[in-house]
Parts: structure tokens; sequence; C-alpha cells
């Protein structure tokens, strides 16, 4: 769920010169397979709860974001007001789905290798190994989403659509 998850937020920054259409089909896809993945995970103990929040919530972030891009029918200003929030709890949930991630690796490892974990077994191992990559996977998707360089500009046809629309939703006249 992490690597689709990270993968669909980084959809804007690496496809930045594509079709906007295409790009935003493929971010809702990308977190609809997420959500799919999601739902195979345990739900006791605390890294269950809260994996469960983070489903909850991605969910809802993911309807909402259906709601409001995808599907016609939202105004421009209202985009305009939720795309922040948007942005922020998507970056919100995915940190919180790591550190579920985390959590229920640690988990693992204190209830099924508490006494051969300083031996190094193999499982061990495996863990920390995966738990470091999930932190360093977190960060690089943190990185490229907070860099201006990476952001996706505007195409020009694009801003003549969106130029359109806001006229034709607010009553103002072009130019």
């Amino acid at each position: 769920m992490v690597f689709l998850q990270g993968d669909a937020l980084l959809v804007y920054r690496v496809f930045r010169h594509e079709a906007k259409r295409s790009t935003k089909a493929l971010h809702a896809l990308l977190h609809g397979l997420a959500l799919v993945i999601a739902l195979v995970g345990e739900s006791w103990g605390q890294e269950g709860c809260m994996g469960m929040a983070a489903f909850v919530l991605y969910l809802l972030q993911w309807l909402l974001g259906c709601g409001f891009f995808l599907l016609p029918g939202a105004s421009f200003s209202l985009r305009g007001w939720y795309k922040p929030q948007h942005v922020f709890f998507g970056i919100a949930i995915f940190t919180l789905s790591i550190a579920a991630c985390l959590l229920g690796i640690t988990e693992m490892l204190f209830f099924n290798i508490r006494d051969s974990y300083s031996l190094f077994v193999p499982e061990g191992v495996l863990a920390n190994t995966l738990g470091v990559l999930l932190v360093a996977f977190g960060l690089v998707v943190g990185y490229v989403l907070t860099r201006d360089d990476w952001k996706r500009p505007p195409l020009a046809e694009e801003l003549a659509l969106s130029m359109d629309f806001k006229t034709l939703t607010e009553g103002e006249s072009p130019g």
C-alpha cells in the first residue's frame, strides 16, 4: 500500500508535462489500487488501530478527491479551496501509513523473535532492512513533493480551459 500510495503522490511530479486529465486518472487509479491492497492488512494491536485510522482517512481522502477533482460538478473556487487541504492530508496520511507499517514490523519483531533478535537472525535483518527502506522511501517522496522545481507547471491549453471554466462559473468576463 505504501509503495502505491507514494507512487500516486508522485504522479503529478513525474508526469508533469503530460495532459492533466491522464495524470489525474492515473493518480486516482493508483490510490484506488492502494485502497484495495490495504484491505488485506491485519487490524489488531496498536499498529492495527493506527493502520485502521490510516485506512479510514485514506478512503475518505480518496472519496473527497474523486468528488472534488475527478467528477464534474465542483466549482473552480471550491476546488481551489480544497486543493491545499487535499495535498496536506495526502502527505499526512502517507506518513501515518509508514508509521503504521513501522509499528507492525516492530511488533512482529517483539513478539516473534524477541529472544533471538540480538543474534541477527534473518527475520530481524529483513525486518530492519524493510523498516529502513520504508523510511528512506518516505523521505524521498517527501523531498520530491516539497521541491518547487518538480512542481507541475500548468500547460497552455489547461490555462485557457481553467480561465473559461472560471468565467462560466463565476460570471466574470474574459480579459
